[in-house]
C-alpha cells in the first residue's frame, strides 16, 4: 500500500520550492503519495501553520507521514524533529508549530514518540543554511514513508517547543473566548467548543461594540450583511457575516476577546 506524504508550507507556488521537496522525496520513496495541504500560509505564520495542518491530520489514513515547513528559524540551533502520535507521523521544525496536534494527543492518551533529526543518514549530502525543507525534511519523511522506524532518524527528546495556544476562560456570565483563526471568508473561529453552550436556552455573543443573539444552524439563515454566530465544520464556536466578511465588519483580529453569555 502506498503511504501519503502530505506537505504545509508557507512557500508560495511561484518559485518552484515545493517542487524540489516532491522530487526529493519521489527520489526516495517513489511509490509515496503526496497531498499538497497548502503553501499559502502568510510567511513565517507559525500559528496559522499549526492550525491547519490540526485541521486536516484527523482525515488522513493511518501511517501517513506530514511534512510541515513554516521554518523562519531556518540555519539557526533550532531542531528538525520527527514526531509518532497515535497512528501519524510528523516531520517539522522544533518551533512549536506540532503544539495543537500535540497537546490533543497528549489529552487522548495517545501513544508519542518524538526524536531529533541529527541522524544525517537521511538528509540529502549537502545541507544548505536556507532550505532545510529540501534537505533534511523531505528525505528524513521520505525515508519514513518508506519505512524506516521514526527511531532510527535520530535522538529520541522529550522538550518540544510549544507555542502558548489560547483556550476559553469560564466567567460568571459564561465563557471569555478568544479568536482564533481568521479564514478566507473573514468568518472569526474561536477557541470556545460548542459542546460548553449545549444546554443554554439563551446564547448572546459579544465582540468589542458587536452583539449577536443567538446561535444560527448555518450563515444563510440571516439577512444579508448581518453578524451570525453558528457551530463551525471543526465545533467551535464562529461569528460570520452572511454573505460578508465578519472580520471587516469587526475590524477583529487573532487573539480578540469574545463574551459568551449563556442564560438557563
Amino acid at each position: 500500500m502506498k503511504t501519503t506524504i502530505s506537505l504545509t508550507t508557507d512557500f508560495g507556488n511561484q518559485d518552484g520550492f515545493v517542487g524540489v521537496m516532491k522530487g526529493v522525496i519521489w527520489g526516495i520513496a517513489p511509490d509515496a503519495h503526496v497531498a499538497d495541504i497548502t503553501h499559502d500560509i502568510p510567511p513565517q505564520n507559525i500559528r496559522l501553520g499549526a492550525y491547519a495542518l490540526w485541521r486536516v491530520v484527523p482525515y488522513f489514513p493511518p501511517g501517513s507521514v506530514h511534512i510541515a515547513v513554516i521554518d523562519p528559524g531556518v540555519g539557526t540551533q533550532r531542531r528538525p524533529i520527527g514526531l509518532k502520535i497515535g497512528e501519524q507521523q510528523f516531520i517539522v521544525p522544533d518551533n512549536g508549530l506540532i503544539t495543537p496536534i500535540l497537546e490533543e494527543g497528549e489529552r487522548s492518551g495517545k501513544r508519542i514518540e518524538m526524536v531529533h533529526l541529527n541522524n544525517p543518514k537521511y538528509w540529502l549530502e549537502n545541507v544548505s543554511h536556507t532550505f532545510h525543507g529540501r534537505d533534511i525534511f523531505a528525505p528524513t519523511g521520505a525515508h519514513l514513508a518508506a519505512g524506516v522506524p521514526i527511531e532510527n532518524l535520530g535522538d529520541p527528546i522529550e522538550d518540544p517547543v510549544r507555542i502558548d495556544f489560547s483556550h476559553p476562560i469560564k466567567r460568571d456570565y459564561g465563557w471569555e473566548a478568544h479568536i482564533t483563526i481568521i479564514d478566507v471568508f473573514g468568518n472569526l473561529t474561536t477557541d470556545l467548543p460548542a459542546e460548553a453552550v449545549l444546554g443554554a436556552d439563551d446564547v448572546k455573543i459579544r465582540l468589542g461594540d458587536h452583539s449577536i443573539d443567538g446561535l444560527v444552524y448555518s450563515y444563510g439563515h440571516r439577512p444579508q450583511g448581518e453578524l451570525v454566530a453558528l457551530v463551525d465544520s471543526e465545533n467551535f464556536i464562529e461569528i460570520g457575516a452572511v454573505n460578508g466578511s465578519a472580520a471587516q465588519v469587526t475590524g477583529a483580529k487573532i487573539g480578540n476577546k469574545v463574551e459568551v453569555i449563556l442564560n438557563g
